[in-house]
């Protein structure tokens, strides 16, 4: 069985952000999807320092739920990101959870598939969005798509729930995703997966 982890930025769990993911998560439910739900917002989340602790131990050298989440999205067949937007941007806490979760995972990423959503009142969303893309297309992930850009509008969860697209793209984009992972998980069976070169490594030290 197929898994996916979803992991909601907002401080405001059951709002709108929440709303998105919860439509999400009644279409892996029928696709037949294990789910799990991780709450993000609101947590103390430092941001990377640098430190270069996770290139040699594997994790992250704070203890806290970058290394919890790590360690199941491990497992894991996909990702799926909400966030509010702020500024036009997702919040910081989930940015800083993102750069140390990618950064300190030693484990390949590589066609684990990933999806990105975001809430808003009115803009910046396409903004937002645009930032949590570059997380999967860094790491060789296939990124999930829907029949429109995956965001929801509202000020309110009562106003998602009023935003029919909005709700609809939701649902398009679970369904999507849940071919993407159940047909990579064939295509491993039958063909292998792609090799990935990893030995270039472009800094120009002698600044040629």
């Amino acid at each position: 069985m197929a898994k996916v982890i979803l992991i909601n930025g907002s401080p405001r769990k059951d709002q709108c952000t929440g709303t998105a993911l919860d439509e999400m998560i009644k279409v892996f439910n029928e696709e037949g999807v294990e789910t799990e739900l991780i709450q993000i917002g609101g947590r103390d989340i430092r941001g990377c320092v640098a430190c270069g602790w996770c290139m040699k131990n594997g994790e992250c050298v704070v203890d806290d739920i970058v290394n919890e989440v790590g360690a199941k999205l491990e497992k894991a067949d996909g990702i799926v990101v909400g966030s509010p937007v702020y500024y036009s941007s997702p919040n910081g806490t989930l940015i800083s959870f993102l750069d140390r979760l990618f950064y300190s995972a030693r484990y390949d990423m590589h066609m684990k598939v990933g999806a990105a959503v975001v809430s808003a009142r009115r803009g910046g969303t396409t903004a937002a969005f645009d930032v949590l893309n570059k997380y999967f297309s860094i790491s060789g992930m296939p990124i999930a798509t829907s029949t429109y850009w995956n965001q929801v509008h509202g000020f309110t969860a009562e106003d998602v729930k009023k935003d029919a697209e909005g709700l609809q793209t939701m649902r398009n984009l679970a369904r999507n995703m849940a071919f993407m992972m159940k047909a990579i998980a064939d295509a491993k069976e039958k063909y292998g997966m792609p090799e990935a070169e990893h030995d270039s490594f472009t800094s120009f030290p002698d600044g040629k």
